[in-house]
């Protein structure tokens, strides 16, 4: 992340607006950056669009009004004691996807961090969710805040796939390891390096019968791939000197893995790479970080390819 430029925290009144402050307040704080709070609900623009006349209606929407600034205004506060530059705005514009995207490459911001929550099958089948969204199309690092505690000195795990697999750039992987390590440091912290793969033994045995009398090496060929992946992690890992120790290699789907290894280990972060290429109609949900979501027990940095590249 670039210095000088600032986080931007969106608050929500609904989705635990105080602990998402305090970890953006000790992000900003950790990397020495001013702090925006962008308030982004309740949306009360329709009460002053003239399609109620009532003076009830207007004393509503004042009152909302003024409870959002009340809001936004003591969180603020709370910051500011940390000796944190901030400052306050509300969004007021919609879709909150779109608005926020906006306000981002506005304020050419460092990082978004936001608040999560467990997204119903059906917000993952139909793509309406903003968490979705901003996946997908946010500019710069998006920090998801989970529920819960700031853990000091929590693991960072840095989930890798050093194969470039899924149209994952090599820069890609150095973006999450540089990132953890860096965000490790600040914190006292330790890193985590994980790399799952997809085994083929075990995988179509039944449909190879079907080939007779050709038979595929299963078993031989998911050797040479599992060298092959651990070749490949632990040249990555040796490039960041990171210790034999704290380099993982484990067979299955990351979807499956991910969040059980963030839970032994004690993770207070997992940071993983998003690869922006969808835009806000496309309708079906495919990432793993989209995947994930909702089962890692901790909080999430998602880190994008470096724009040089």
């Amino acid at each position: 992340m670039n210095q000088g430029r600032s986080i931007l925290a969106i608050i929500e009144p609904e989705l635990n607006p105080r602990e998402t402050m305090q970890r953006a307040a000790r992000l900003a704080s950790l990397y020495e950056r001013p702090l925006v709070l962008l308030l982004c609900e309740p949306d009360v623009g329709p009460l002053y669009a003239g399609w109620y006349e009532s003076n009830e209606v207007s004393e509503v929407a004042e009152k909302i009004v003024a409870a959002q600034q009340d809001l936004i205004d003591e969180l603020a506060e709370e910051v500011g004691t940390s000796g944190v530059y901030v400052t306050t705005a509300v969004l007021e514009n919609r879709p909150v996807a779109e608005a926020i995207i906006g306000e981002v490459r506005e304020r050419n911001a460092a990082l978004v961090i936001k608040g999560t929550h467990y997204h119903s099958a059906a917000q993952r089948a139909i793509f309406v969710d903003t968490d979705w969204q901003l996946v997908r199309v946010c500019p710069c690092p998006l920090y998801f805040a989970k529920p819960g505690a700031i853990k000091e000195k929590a693991t960072v795990v840095a989930a890798v796939d050093p194969t470039h697999a899924h149209d994952k750039p090599a820069s890609l992987d150095r973006e999450i390891v540089s990132t953890a390590l860096d965000f490790a440091a600040r914190t006292g912290s330790e890193v985590h390096l994980l790399h799952t793969y997809q085994r083929i033994a075990g995988v179509g045995r039944e449909a190879t019968r079907t080939f007779k009398p050709i038979r595929i090496p299963l078993d031989e060929v998911d050797a040479r791939i599992r060298k092959e992946h651990r070749q490949k992690l632990d040249e990555l890992a040796k490039e960041f000197d990171i210790d034999s120790d704290h380099v993982h290699q484990l067979p299955g789907s990351t979807r499956d893995l991910l969040p059980t290894f963030a839970r032994t280990h004690g993770a207070g972060v997992v940071v993983m790479g998003g690869v922006a290429r969808w835009s806000f109609k496309r309708a079906v949900i495919g990432s793993t970080v989209e995947r994930v979501l909702d089962q890692v027990p901790c909080d999430i940095l998602i880190v994008r390819q470096p724009a040089s590249q």
